[in-house]
């Protein structure tokens, strides 16, 4: 991702790097002389990256996942001090799909059953997904779920019937897949599948790049790629 952010600014002529960080680089440096930071490294180094972007009152774009609600909770709580966008996903198509999403779970009711499949390449560390964590968000607020109760992590044995409740999910790890994601409305006589596959990580680089451009000109507060697109 670092490599196609700096691809993607590099075409940009309204943004300009001013560094790059990798492990053991000191972001503290050069925190002067930008205007926000954009953060892919590591769910374990995005809690201190924004401590220092709150100290230096700098906006922070997050694309990180995996963090504990405790991490999340203490990264969070910085956007009382600087403006911080937080996704699972920084794809225009696939903020389309959360939107498609919630959409379709108003309009088909209870009535369909609920499941979501994701695949990503083998490299990738955490399962599931933080869209398809999104996409079950959204189901379960739709239907007024609490949602660690009623979500299904795949099946195995003498499982017994599907309830009604339940919101299912699958992780498929395998190759070189950037991301796929799919969330299925499953009822008797019809299926609605809503599908979203990414083939390069620049969709992903140039939604953060978008997300930055905007994040620098709004007040301290926590947003999302909704609000960066105006789906909110």
């Amino acid at each position: 991702m670092g490599q196609a952010l700096s691809a993607c600014a590099a075409r940009n002529p309204e943004l300009e790097i001013i560094g790059q960080i990798d492990q053991e680089d000191d972001l503290a440096a050069v925190m002067a002389k930008g205007d926000v930071v954009i953060d892919f490294s590591s769910h374990a180094a995005t809690l201190p990256i924004a401590k220092l972007c709150a100290q230096h009152r700098k906006a922070i774009v997050i694309g990180t996942t995996g963090h504990s609600e405790q991490e999340s909770g203490q990264i969070k709580a910085f956007s009382s001090q600087i403006p911080m966008v937080i996704a699972s996903n920084y794809s225009t198509g696939v903020n389309a799909l959360f939107w498609l999403t919630r959409k379709a779970a108003e309009i088909l009711g209870p009535g369909f059953d609920l499941e979501i499949v994701e695949m990503h390449h083998r490299l990738k560390k955490d399962a599931p997904s933080g869209t398809a964590k999104t996409l079950a968000e959204i189901l379960a607020e739709v239907r007024k779920q609490q949602l660690e109760k009623v979500i299904r992590y795949g099946r195995k044995g003498i499982v017994g019937e599907r309830t009604a409740q339940e919101i299912g999910m699958h992780s498929l790890r395998g190759g070189d897949v950037v991301g796929d994601h799919t969330v299925v409305f499953a009822t008797d006589g019809e299926r609605l599948e809503l599908t979203h596959k990414a083939s390069s990580r620049e969709t992903f680089a140039n939604g953060a790049l978008r997300a930055a451009q905007w994040l620098v000109k709004q007040q301290p507060g926590l947003y999302d790629m909704q609000d960066v697109l105006g789906l909110g």
